[in-house]
């Protein structure tokens, strides 16, 4: 008798059972039978505002101008008078060249200027005169011209003579050799005592301006259609360029690009940019390679959407979003560029959508066991991995359950097996 009673009482809980599992999976998404709970998504909420257009390129400083300081007089180099390296004003002497020669040339320039002077003032007098007797007829038509053109040609020896002292002024003068721009002097290219200037200018040094600086760098030109045609279609601002330094800061001051070439390196495949950044400090030099930042103008009324949210197939580029009742739908988007971990979006995005960006795979397995329906999702803010948050928010690792559930199961496991020890 009591081994029935206990038959009849372990049915009874097999029932229980059976009863209790069945309402459990008449509860699932699928409706009877379902069994699976809503997928777990992670979403953002797109909105749109104006975003920089942005390029991580790599460019090469050079000086804004760059000036070769050349001996352009013949002589011998007598001494360096700036020190190499560095910064010089307009106009500062830099080397002296030894004028001697060139002094003896002035002095004989200016002799040959005195005996013209000397020269004019007799053919003048003489000019004088005949003008004084040819009225009287006490000289001939003949004599009067002669003593006219005497006067002229002295005249012109005159002015002969005076060009070439100025002449020789500004050789003697050459041989000061001073800077043609302010910037920072080079090395010295001819050591003193060296004969310079013989036959053809001689390089003694350069000077380049480094404050501002250019920057020369370049895309390619399907980055540059990219950027271009965003510009065209909206608005766009001034293109500015940051400096990232060799420790990884970026550099105080930005550079604004202030040319772009209309041609295509056949080599490359790239067309080449440039940009002015000022240089106060004189920190950065020419020839160094820096990596850029480009700010390549921006667009208004674009979306920043994660790259982990855009699918493509066939068709286009696409998003899946929920809705307000937690069903997803898909959207075709327009995501040409990216920029960082992000696409911008142009088009097929409004303002206030919730687009899956973790969760996607579950939401197609579960689409493909419903025969391609609609699915119905249980959806939370999307973190980025690694971020803080609530374990077992989307974003976190997996397998990371929730130490409440994991409490309370363990609960019930010793419930159930103290209960079968009793009986």
């Amino acid at each position: 008798m009591a081994m029935h009673s206990r038959t009849l009482a372990l049915s009874g809980a097999l029932l229980l059972v059976l009863t209790a599992c069945g309402k459990g999976q008449e509860a699932g998404p699928g409706g009877p039978g379902g069994g699976m709970p809503p997928p777990q998504v992670g979403v953002v909420q797109a909105k749109s505002g104006s975003i920089t257009l942005q390029q991580d390129l790599v460019g090469r400083l050079a000086a804004y101008r760059s000036a070769d300081v050349r001996a352009r007089v013949p002589g011998v180099l007598q001494k360096r008078v700036y020190e190499e390296g560095s910064d010089v004003r307009e106009g500062q002497e830099l080397f002296v060249i030894d004028p001697s020669q060139l002094r003896a040339d002035l002095g004989q320039a200016q002799g040959s200027l005195a005996q013209a002077q000397a020269n004019y003032a007799n053919a003048k007098a003489g000019a004088e005169r005949a003008r004084r007797l040819l009225p009287q007829k006490y000289i001939s038509q003949s004599d009067y011209d002669d003593a006219l053109a005497a006067e002229r040609t002295a005249g012109a020896q005159v002015q002969t003579a005076r060009a070439a002292v100025d002449n020789a002024q500004i050789n003697l003068g050459y041989a000061s050799v001073r800077a043609p721009i302010a910037g920072r002097a080079g090395k010295q290219q001819v050591t003193e005592g060296a004969l310079v200037g013989q036959g053809a200018t001689t390089l003694l040094t350069t000077v380049d301006q480094i404050d501002p600086l250019y920057v020369n760098f370049s895309m390619s030109v399907t980055e540059l259609s990219q950027v271009r045609r965003l510009q065209g279609n909206t608005s766009s601002g001034k293109a500015e360029v940051d400096v990232e330094l060799p420790d990884g800061s970026l550099y105080s001051h930005k550079g604004t690009l202030d040319f772009s070439g209309d041609t295509v390196d056949p080599a490359t495949g790239a067309v080449a940019l440039r940009a002015t950044l000022p240089n106060p400090e004189r920190t950065l030099l020419p020839g160094t390679y820096v990596t850029l930042k480009a700010s390549l103008g921006s667009i208004s009324s674009a979306f920043l959407i994660p790259q982990a949210a855009v699918q493509r197939d066939a068709q286009s580029a696409y998003v899946l979003t929920v809705g307000k009742d937690g069903m997803v739908a898909r959207k075709d988007i327009d995501a040409d560029r990216s920029q960082g971990t992000n696409w911008i979006v142009t088009k097929g995005v409004t303002d206030g959508d919730q687009i899956i960006v973790s969760g996607l795979q579950a939401v197609g397995m579960a689409q493909q066991m419903g025969g391609g329906k609609p699915v119905k999702v249980n959806a939370t803010p999307w973190q980025p991995e690694g971020a803080a948050g609530a374990q077992g928010a989307p974003g976190a690792k997996p397998g990371a359950a929730a130490p409440a559930k994991n409490a309370e199961a363990a609960q019930q496991q010793k419930t159930g097996d103290a209960a079968t020890k009793k009986d």
